[in-house]
């Protein structure tokens, strides 16, 4: 009867309130993730990012992350380190926190996100003048 009526869907949103620590901070975390879900804190990574896993939720939804706070909404995935992009893509099963067969090589580089669109973005330096320069209706 509780689940023809959806108390028990009520029960749930009320769980999630309580995990997100209060109606404000699920507030904000509503408005930051624009989702609001439970589940099991898997791993937290070197950069902040918390990522959780649910199985209760549909395959290909039942993973995520939430960014680091620090972030603010300027997010994206790119953020996600390589070690932890294959568990949250179904690569694997096992998150890198219990994975021992990981190769961890000095030479690997360390994870940096995608600047591009952004000031930091990488713009090659040219000696060559441009073929096509841009009109300017001053000049005469």
């Amino acid at each position: 009867m509780a689940k023809f009526l959806g108390i028990n869907r009520l029960g749930r949103l009320f769980q999630a309130i309580r995990e997100a620590g209060g109606l404000k901070q699920a507030y904000l975390k509503l408005y930051r993730n624009d989702d609001l879900k439970t589940g099991k804190l898997i791993g937290i990574d070197k950069y902040g990012n918390r990522y959780f896993e649910n199985p209760y939720y549909f395959y290909g939804r039942n993973r995520w992350v939430e960014y680091s706070p620090h972030v603010n909404m300027d997010y994206d995935g790119s953020q996600i380190p390589a070690e932890w992009y294959g568990w949250m893509h179904y690569k694997t099963d096992l998150p890198p926190i219990r994975d021992g067969c990981r190769p961890k090589h000095k030479w690997i580089a360390d994870h940096s996100e995608n600047l591009s669109g952004t000031k930091e973005a990488y713009m090659p330096y040219s000696t060559t003048p441009p073929k096509v320069e841009a009109w300017n209706p001053n000049k005469k």
